[in-house]
């Protein structure tokens, strides 16, 4: 399920013209904020299934208290069903956040006003996939 070289670029009805950083919305963190900072904190560190499934837990109540054991196990059920990829997620549809994933599939956030966002578009090097649209048209 995790990309390899390749560049989800942002939407083309992306609100935003420069990456803007996702607000907490209602004192709690939102999908867009959860993927954010696991990218920011983690370049090229975490795959596709990595940050779906950390967004995911992290919203769970209780989920600092959980064994590795029982992490798993809901790792395992999480994956069991399919899972809208990182096409879907809100960094790239709302926020102007390109994703970039390396060789092993490792993802790192790439703002669409960056040299290395603009790069890896014209480079040929990797596959640029557009983020889903959030309206039809």
């Amino acid at each position: 399920m995790n990309y390899l070289d390749t560049l989800i670029a942002v939407a083309d009805d992306c609100p935003v013209r420069s990456s803007v950083v996702p607000p907490v919305r209602g004192g709690k963190k939102t999908v867009a904020v959860l993927q954010y900072e696991l990218l920011r904190d983690r370049p090229f560190q975490l795959t596709q299934e990595d940050v779906l499934f950390m967004s995911w837990l992290m919203r769970r109540p209780g989920f600092e208290d959980k064994t590795g054991e029982e992490v798993a196990a809901l790792r395992a059920a999480f994956f069991a069903k399919d899972q809208p990829c990182l096409r879907a997620s809100p960094l790239p549809k709302k926020y102007g956040f390109g994703l970039l994933a390396d060789a092993e599939g490792r993802t790192a956030l790439c703002p669409m006003e960056s040299e290395e966002y603009k790069a890896a578009l014209e480079s040929g090097s990797v596959t640029v996939l557009k983020a889903f649209r959030s309206s039809r048209g």
